[in-house]
């Protein structure tokens, strides 16, 4: 399997960043302490940006004591990818505590609305919303046909001021 991942950490208002090895991971701890000793202490942001054989792209991110937010473009991947498991178990768990906050706020009498196709996103699509990627625009740029991951990331990485620190490690 051929992957991409990127650890990407702002600070100063200036984002720095470097390439990351996830081989040996075996749990999101494992991720997240990859992505801590990779941008360090003292930032504003982190995040993992990972990409897999131009098929879909996850998106960790740590913010101080805050637990990580995991994003995962295609809930497939859990079944195909051992990283794809791992990222997606962490985005299901924190798509069910969603669920569970829009069925305290709405009355949900219409019970297609909660089934989900394999294919869709799971996690926090609102990982990058004080990034410049609001969640809705998030979910548009994965629905588009035709879109590859890394043109994803792209998009996503201008609004947040990082694509230039992404584009110096895909070189």
């Amino acid at each position: 399997m051929s992957y991409f991942a990127a650890a990407l950490a702002r600070r100063g208002g200036d984002w720095v960043g470097t390439e990351v090895e996830l081989a040996d991971v075996e749990d999101l701890d494992g991720v997240i302490d990859v992505l801590r000793q990779a941008v360090g202490d003292e930032t504003e942001a982190s995040l993992l940006l990972f990409e897999e054989n131009d098929e879909w792209f996850g998106i960790v991110r740590i913010d101080d004591d805050a637990d990580p937010r995991v994003f995962v473009s295609d809930g497939r991947v859990v079944e195909t990818s051992a990283i794809g498991a791992i990222l997606g178990e962490a985005a299901a768990v924190q798509d069910d505590d969603d669920d569970e906050a829009e069925d305290e706020e709405a009355d949900d009498d219409d019970e297609e609305d909660d089934v989900r196709a394999a294919g869709d996103p799971i996690g926090d699509a609102e990982v990058l919303t004080d990034l410049g990627t609001p969640a809705d625009r998030l979910l548009k740029l994965c629905a588009e046909e035709g879109q590859l991951p890394a043109d994803i990331l792209s998009v996503v990485c201008e609004s947040a001021g990082c694509l230039e620190a992404l584009e110096q490690l895909r070189g």
